[in-house]
């Protein structure tokens, strides 16, 4: 006993390391990590490609081989530093070294409670500030969506570019678009999927529960897609292969050279900036918070926004797809061919009814209390 007591191998340290398996590094943590966090039932994360990349290129190369006991503000804060000279901005800092907080924090004991209790510090880290003003958040405006939309080639390029501005959809839930997805004539999209960003494959699940929703086209837009649309039974965008497209192949073969061209290169400026056009614009003609918000697939932050039914009114969100508009100008010469039509005969019966609904609702509401 005086030899074991001697030696330390009776002690609270060694139990923590050997039962508790504290011995473990960072590294072998972070793949531990990961792999529960993709394989748990409660709120699994569907990917961590973006996870696995910052860990590759700049945590692991760091501290990997630190044994995660020795994991801390001291021993993190060269990391941090060398992040922030390696140009990524303040918010992709933090966000790295969020990732290295929740990977420490994962090694549980029998009890589920973590193993090493952490009180991280962000001036001890001398983690950047996020100045939201700081943020680059490049966006089109409508003459760049215009220059872009004329550049694009006929067909399936252009088609995409317009898509993109009149509806606001993510890259990855627009190159998963069938042509099932366009109902009402092709007034209403429905998204529920999108593509995964390393594999030419659908995954039927998109960002956020918000981001499964309706998009509501403006008549214009509908019947400049429509001919293009009917024509498919699958995919609307897909390879030769009828495979989806990969949206960062796009942007090199599509989207950057036309930038390009058009001298409208930014740093950021990518497929996103299509999403901020229509953000804004949607903004700048004053469209009801909740139907923005249900098309944009942002979640509802307060309790009034969860309590409307607005993006529920199909009617409503007809009107505010008319009124609003789209903001940039359609190819004249492939709408000149396109037979228009101010609203498909299901929509204005359902037009006829929902305005009946809408007035006796409105009637009953005023003559409520509640």
């Amino acid at each position: 006993m005086e030899i074991v007591n001697k030696e330390g191998a009776n002690s609270e340290e060694r139990f923590n390391r050997v039962v508790l398996n504290e011995g473990v590094t960072f590294g072998e943590q972070a793949k531990a990590y990961l792999y529960e966090a993709v394989h748990r039932t409660r709120k699994p994360l569907r990917s961590v490609t973006s996870i696995q990349a910052a860990l590759d290129k700049w945590i692991l190369p760091e501290i990997g081989d630190l044994p995660l006991g020795m994991v801390d503000n001291l021993t993190v804060k060269p990391l941090v530093r060398k992040m922030h000279v390696g140009g990524l901005s303040a918010r992709t800092v933090n966000k790295y070294a969020e990732h290295v907080r929740v990977i420490v924090k994962s090694l549980k004991d029998k009890n589920g409670e973590p193993v090493h209790r952490r009180i991280w510090n962000a001036e001890a880290l001398d983690l950047p500030i996020v100045e939201y003003r700081k943020q680059r958040r490049p966006a089109l405006k409508a003459d760049g969506v215009n220059g872009l939309i004329q550049a694009a080639k006929p067909g399936k390029m252009r088609v995409l570019f317009v898509l993109l501005p009149a509806t606001g959809l993510r890259i990855s839930e627009a190159l998963a678009l069938e042509s099932r997805h366009f109902i009402n004539d092709g007034r209403t999209i429905i998204v529920e999927q999108q593509v995964d960003r390393m594999c030419p494959r659908i995954v039927h699940y998109v960002k956020t529960d918000a981001s499964y929703r309706q998009v509501d086209l403006h008549t214009d837009v509908a019947n400049y897609l429509r001919p293009y649309v009917s024509r498919k039974t699958g995919l609307v965008f897909h390879t030769k292969n009828h495979t989806p497209h990969l949206y960062g192949n796009l942007a090199e073969d599509w989207l950057d050279p036309l930038l390009a061209k058009l001298g409208l290169e930014e740093d950021g400026l990518g497929w996103h900036a299509f999403r901020r056009y229509r953000n804004s614009w949607l903004r700048s003609k004053r469209c009801l918070d909740d139907i923005l918000m249900h098309w944009m697939g942002h979640k509802p932050e307060t309790m009034s926004e969860n309590y409307s039914a607005l993006k529920e009114d199909l009617v409503k969100r007809w009107e505010e797809a008319e009124q609003t508009g789209y903001g940039f100008s359609l190819p004249a010469d492939v709408v000149a061919n396109v037979p228009k039509t101010s609203m498909p005969e299901s929509s204005r019966k359902a037009r006829a009814n929902g305005i009946l609904v809408n007035r006796m609702t409105s009637r009953s509401a005023r003559s409520s209390v509640g």
